[in-house]
């Protein structure tokens, strides 16, 4: 029983870990950033958020300002945006023989058996017609190849997965990560392009997440990617 309980807590703790996701939603008037796993919403140490940027429909940056909410981080362009961008970093985190988590690297938890970095990021698109600035400083990116507003439910939106700015190969992708996050909808092919099905009238979040191993550093052999897309698959009617 004990041995169990144990391995639940576990497997939790790498749910937190590495498992959940960051996407941009509005709510209430408000772009709010959720941290989750498909319908599940975590509440987070919003001083996790590293960074927020917003751009208007030409692709020139606007002032955007982060509110640090007890559970969560509201972010706050100057001006209506027509795409937002957003990342967390999670810390790093070592795994001791006890499947215990530890919020520190492994020169901290010499006896860790795993240790590694994550990274969450995501991209919201609200605006036809926008366009997409470079976004380096996103990590991991899902980038439309076409506008996603104009696409419409149950049609093929084309995207590429840039990692570290480099097309990455064999990246699977959740077409509709709230709905069925374990769904793969396509793989990124050498070029780091595919096909993802746009599943929703409402808010689409497509996902990918990627592990990189990461060597002579002392505190972590693993750096771990997340990264979404969001859209409202059709104009919003009265």
């Amino acid at each position: 029983m004990l041995r169990t309980v144990l391995l639940l807590c576990s497997l939790l703790a790498i749910g937190q870990v590495s498992a959940h996701g960051l996407w941009l939603e509005e709510r209430r008037g408000n772009i709010e950033s959720v941290y989750g796993h498909g319908a599940e919403d975590k509440a987070f140490n919003a001083e996790k958020i590293s960074g927020a940027w917003a751009y208007d429909r030409t692709g020139r940056m606007i002032p955007v300002t982060v509110q640090r909410l007890p559970d969560h981080a509201r972010l706050q362009p100057l001006q209506p945006a027509a795409v937002v961008s957003v990342a967390l970093d999670n810390g790093m985190w070592s795994l001791t023989p006890d499947k215990q988590w530890i919020n520190a690297g492994r020169s901290k938890v010499p006896n860790a058996t795993e240790s590694l970095h994550t990274f969450k990021y995501s991209l919201a698109i609200y605006q036809q017609g926008a366009k997409l600035p470079k976004l380096e400083q996103l990590k991991m990116v899902i980038l439309p190849e076409v506008d996603p507003l104009t696409v419409g439910p149950g049609k093929l939106l084309a995207v590429r997965v840039l990692v570290d700015g480099k097309p990455a190969a064999g990246v699977e992708l959740v077409g509709d990560y709230r709905g069925a996050p374990h769904q793969t909808s396509a793989i990124t092919d050498t070029e780091g392009r595919a096909q993802v099905l746009v599943r929703n009238e409402g808010l689409n979040i497509i996902s990918a997440a990627i592990d990189l191993p990461v060597t002579g550093d002392k505190d972590i052999e693993t750096r771990g990617l997340f990264t979404s897309l969001t859209f409202l698959g059709e104009a919003h009617r009265e």
